[in-house]
């Protein structure tokens, strides 16, 4: 199903965006993977699989076999939002390993591989070695985003990852700032309705 809103890229964290593509933004929650549709788009948007494979998959899906695939999709995103959340604040270590398992079985199925490719569009058309996978079905879809977390498990100190502090926000971040002093998932969004309710409990102080 087509969204209104474009996916929201605000985490500082390719699988922190992944757990971000369902929130409230406005009022009405919206899951950008409410279904096949929806998940073509987020990957889309997200940049995580060449536009050609996805309309190839598209093409090639039998009926409700995408939207079993965005049914998939959510249950991954859920799962690792509360392996996330339980462990967001600090160091990750060797016991937490059993919990990944799900992820080591997914990231177990690719059949990604190394190329070496020209770039004609340069002057040189220089040789360059591009890691790929063969697209050998809707699942292989989920590979990629297997991906980003583990790399998010792996190379994210998770001491700064953090949940925004706006009082029905759900959005997660990975906190890059100098400092470590981000609180909010954006000042445009929580950020601003924060100084806003400051402003206004001020004026009811000094009346």
């Amino acid at each position: 199903m087509p969204q209104q809103l474009p996916a929201m890229f605000i985490a500082d964290s390719p699988g922190l965006d992944f757990l971000n593509s369902i929130a409230t933004p406005v009022d009405v929650p919206i899951d950008w993977i409410d279904d096949g549709e929806g998940l073509l788009a987020w990957l889309e948007q997200s940049k995580l699989i060449p536009v050609d494979v996805l309309h190839t998959m598209r093409d090639r899906a039998m009926p409700g076999e995408l939207d079993r695939l965005a049914d998939q999709a959510r249950s991954l995103r859920e799962w690792f939002r509360v392996f996330v959340r339980e462990r967001k604040g600090r160091t990750l270590g060797a016991a937490d390993l059993r919990k990944l398992e799900p992820l080591n079985l997914l990231l177990a199925r690719d059949e990604a591989f190394g190329k070496i490719v020209a770039h004609e569009e340069t002057a040189t058309g220089a040789l360059t070695f591009e890691r790929t996978r063969r697209w050998s079905s809707p699942e292989s879809l989920l590979l990629p985003i297997g991906e980003i977390l583990a790399k998010l498990v792996c190379q994210e100190d998770f001491t700064y990852v953090k949940a925004c502090e706006g009082p029905t926000c759900t959005l997660l971040f990975a906190d890059h700032t100098r400092g470590h002093a981000r609180r909010w998932c954006s000042m445009a969004a929580c950020g601003n309705r924060a100084k806003q309710a400051a402003h206004r409990n001020r004026i009811k102080e000094q009346g």
